[in-house]
């Protein structure tokens, strides 16, 4: 096997390992830019790691009981960590309200309104990235938990997520 090879193949375990890389996600190339996509979580609570958290959103798929969802996390201008679903409130249904990072601003993909940091988990209802208020998550020093309970309540919005 030749170098080129044994790179491509290096590349691609390395990809694997680190949970698929910026390739394999749609939301992770941005502007220049990459946004962290998490390796998937499957019929369980999503841990979030406050560390890992920074200015550019932090994708975290997760797959309840066959349905894809996924959950954005970012911080804010003032410091403080932001949550919500990838998903617009009002284009979830049309398979394209989701959300990719250009610059500084989050982008529904359906209607192309846009969106700072700051304005992520502040308000529910209209044409917003779904909040992950305060209630529905447990934050700790180091922590963010999203209970599994609580994202098999949102497969709804994500029936229809990134088709058509």
């Amino acid at each position: 096997m030749n170098i080129c090879c044994r790179k491509r193949i290096a590349l691609a375990l390395a990809a694997i390992i680190m949970g698929g890389g910026a390739a394999s996600h749609p939301a992770a190339a941005q502007s220049g830019r990459l946004n962290a996509v998490k390796p998937p979580v499957a019929d369980q609570d999503l841990i979030i790691r406050i560390a890992d958290i920074t200015e550019n959103a932090v994708f975290y798929p997760v797959d309840i009981e066959g349905t894809r969802l996924e959950v954005l996390a970012v911080k804010a201008p003032d410091g403080t960590v932001r949550t919500a679903f990838n998903t617009c409130q009002v284009c979830y249904g049309s398979g394209r309200g989701f959300y990719k990072q250009q610059g500084t601003v989050l982008v529904c993909q359906n209607c192309g309104n846009r969106f700072r940091m700051g304005q992520v988990e502040t308000r529910s209802g209209g044409c917003n990235p779904v909040p992950i208020f305060k209630n529905n998550k447990t934050v700790t020093d180091t922590v963010i938990i999203i209970s599994k309970a609580f994202l098999k309540e949102a497969k709804g919005i994500f029936a229809r997520w990134r088709r058509g």
